[in-house]
C-alpha cells in the first residue's frame, strides 16, 4: 500500500468527477485491510444520539471485516485529546472523530499524520488543522432551515399572523455545527425579525448571546427560567428555537415550572434536533413541537464506506469538495439529509426501523 496521504490529496482534487468510483466500493473491505483497526473518539456518552453513533459505526466496521477501539470524552477536551494520541500510539490505521472542541486537536492530529494515519472528522467539523481529510455530516444549514420553517409554519407569519413573542438558543460555541444551524434558521427567520412578526422581547439575537456550552440542557433550563423572570410577566412565549432535543427538553421544564401547560397557558412552539427518544414521546404528548431526524446508522454507513475506501487505496465519493472550509483547508464530506418530525408523522421512525412502536408508548 502507498502512502495514504498522497491518496487523499488525490481525492481532494479531483472532488466530484469520481462519485462513481465510491459508489462502487459499497460492499466493504476486498483486500489487505481486513483485521485492521479503527479508532472511534466520541465526544459524549450523556447524550443518546452519541450512544446511537458510537453502536453504529462499530457494528456497521465490524461487518466490513475491520476491529475497532470505541472511546468516549465525556464532554472533556483533554480526555478526547489524551485518548486520540493513545489510539494513536496502539497504532490503529484509521480514526473517526466527533470532536468534543474543534479547536483542541491540532497537536494530537499532528501526530495521527506523522504516524499515517487517516482522519475522518464525524458529524462536527476539526476545524484550524490541514490533518483532518475528510468530513462526513448532515447538512447542517438545512437543519436550521427545517427548524425554522416549522416555526413559521405553525404561527402562519407568512399568512401575515403576528406579531408573536419568541426566544433563540443555539448550540455549543465550541462546536462548528452550532453555526451551521443558526445561520440557516437566520436565513428564514430574520425577515420576520426585521418586519417585527417575530419579537425576541429579550434582545438576545446574537449568535454569542444564546449558545448553549456543550448542549447541556440544565443550562437552557437555567436561560429560560431567567428570561421568563425577568421578560415575560406578563407576557407569553409563543416560540423557541432549540437546536437540539437536549436542549429542548430544558427549555421545557423551565416553562413548566414557569406555568406553561396545557390546562393554564399553552406551550409555544418548540423544535429540536435528534429524535431523541424522550424528545419524541414528548412530541407525541403535545409538548415539544418537533425535531429534526438524522438517521445516525446512515451517518456510520457513511463514515465507515470512506474509511474502507480509504485503507483500500480507492478514492472516496464526495458530495461536496469546497464547501467545508475548517480556516486552513477545505475538507472534502459527504452530506445527508434530515427529516423533520412531528406530531404528524413519527410513524416515520417506526417504519424505518429506528425505534419500535412500543418504545414510542
Amino acid at each position: 500500500m502507498f502512502n495514504r496521504r498522497t491518496v487523499l490529496a488525490g481525492a481532494a482534487s479531483l472532488g466530484l468527477t469520481l462519485s462513481a468510483c465510491g459508489k462502487d466500493s459499497e460492499g466493504g473491505s476486498e483486500d489487505g485491510s481486513e483485521g485492521g483497526t479503527v479508532g472511534i473518539a466520541m465526544p459524549t456518552r450523556s447524550s443518546e444520539r452519541w450512544l446511537t453513533d458510537g453502536k453504529s459505526v462499530v457494528e456497521d466496521l465490524k461487518a466490513r471485516g475491520y476491529k475497532t477501539t470505541l472511546v468516549y470524552g465525556d464532554d472533556d477536551p483533554k480526555a478526547q485529546v489524551s485518548q486520540i494520541g493513545k489510539l494513536i500510539q496502539q497504532g490503529v490505521d484509521a480514526l473517526i472523530i466527533a470532536a468534543i472542541d474543534n479547536r483542541s486537536l491540532n497537536g494530537v492530529l499532528r501526530q495521527a499524520a506523522d504516524a499515517d494515519i487517516p482522519v475522518i472528522s464525524y458529524d462536527r467539523l476539526i476545524l484550524g488543522t490541514k490533518n483532518v481529510d475528510y468530513y462526513v455530516s448532515f447538512d447542517n444549514e438545512m437543519v436550521g432551515m427545517i427548524q425554522a420553517h416549522y416555526i413559521i409554519d405553525k404561527l402562519g407569519l407568512e399568512d401575515g399572523k403576528g406579531p408573536f413573542n419568541i426566544e433563540l438558543f443555539a448550540g455549543s460555541p465550541d462546536d462548528n455545527n452550532t453555526k451551521y444551524f443558526f445561520d440557516g434558521s437566520m436565513t428564514h427567520l430574520q425577515p420576520f425579525l426585521d418586519s417585527r412578526q417575530l419579537v425576541v422581547r429579550s434582545g438576545e439575537t446574537k449568535l454569542n448571546q444564546i449558545t448553549t456550552p456543550r448542549w447541556d440542557g440544565p443550562t437552557a433550563q437555567k436561560r429560560m427560567s431567567g428570561i421568563l423572570t425577568k421578560w415575560y410577566r406578563s407576557e407569553r412565549v409563543d416560540a423557541v428555537l432549540s437546536p437540539y432535543d437536549g436542549i429542548s427538553r430544558g427549555v421545557l421544564s423551565a416553562l413548566k415550572s414557569g406555568g406553561y401547560g396545557p390546562d393554564i397557558k399553552p406551550l409555544p412552539v418548540i423544535t429540536g434536533q435528534d429524535a431523541e427518544l424522550a424528545s419524541v414521546k414528548s412530541i407525541i404528548a403535545g409538548q415539544q413541537s418537533q425535531t429534526v431526524y438524522k438517521d445516525v446508522r446512515r451517518l456510520a454507513e457513511a463514515a465507515s464506506t470512506m474509511v474502507d475506501d480509504i485503507l483500500n487505496d480507492r478514492v472516496p465519493w464526495v458530495d461536496d469538495s469546497m464547501g467545508y472550509n475548517n480556516g486552513v483547508k477545505a475538507v472534502p464530506a459527504v452530506l445527508l439529509q434530515p427529516t423533520s418530525v412531528d406530531r404528524t408523522n413519527y410513524d416515520t421512525l417506526v417504519t424505518d426501523g429506528y425505534f419500535t412502536a412500543a418504545e414510542l408508548k
